[in-house]
């Protein structure tokens, strides 16, 4: 195991719910999505990370959700995006073939963060170990609920998400007695249409 996913591996813990990657999959990304990510793949699968705060994911069970986010806005034009990972309450981390990690979707507020730039096919895995290691457990919670919402519901499966009923979007609360869990893929295609992506303004 490199130094990187080791780190890793420090702040998040061991893994849950891991999927192995089959052989089909690697060659599906490869060329699409850095080396190194297509390593850590074969070597530590698909699978959820702190308790399932933080999950690397299939991109393709992810397809629909991301044309569902981008298709029809300007970042369409601008990139081909795989979806590498995600957060237990739909924080969405997008690879760009072309950008490398350039786009984060927080989709309870139909929210981005976009960061433009180009990177060489050289610079790749540096980025995407980069991406890695500067994850946080605290990033991926809403309003510190992880834990309590973990305790309460159980911890999720691979295709699993926390949402709230009704989404925030629609004037839900925050808060603990609003908090299901749902399928991830379906939820995140309903959060999709509630409203508009508009960029973060810092």
């Amino acid at each position: 195991m490199d130094k990187v996913f080791a780190r890793f591996l420090e702040k998040f813990g061991s893994p849950v719910d891991r999927e192995e990657v089959p052989a089909s999959s690697l060659e599906r990304y490869r060329g699409k999505l850095p080396n190194q990510l297509l390593e850590y793949w074969a070597e530590h699968g698909w699978c959820g990370y702190g308790n399932g705060i933080f999950w690397l994911v299939n991109p393709q069970e992810y397809e629909g959700v991301v044309a569902s986010w981008i298709e029809g806005t300007k970042l369409e034009e601008r990139d081909t995006y795989h979806l590498i990972a995600r957060g237990a309450f739909g924080d969405l981390y997008l690879w760009g073939e072309k950008t490398g990690f350039s786009l984060k979707i927080t989709s309870v507020f139909s929210r981005c963060v976009i960061h433009d730039f180009e990177i060489t096919s050289e610079e790749m895995d540096r980025e995407l170990q980069g991406f890695i290691v500067s994850r946080n457990v605290d990033s991926n919670d809403v309003e510190d609920l992880f834990n309590p919402t973990r305790r309460k519901l159980g911890t999720l499966r691979h295709d699993e998400m926390y949402g709230f009923v009704p989404a925030l979007m629609l004037g839900g609360e925050p808060t603990l007695d609003q908090v299901e869990k749902v399928k991830a893929v379906e939820h995140l295609i309903l959060l999709s249409q509630l409203s508009e992506l508009e960029p973060y303004n810092f």
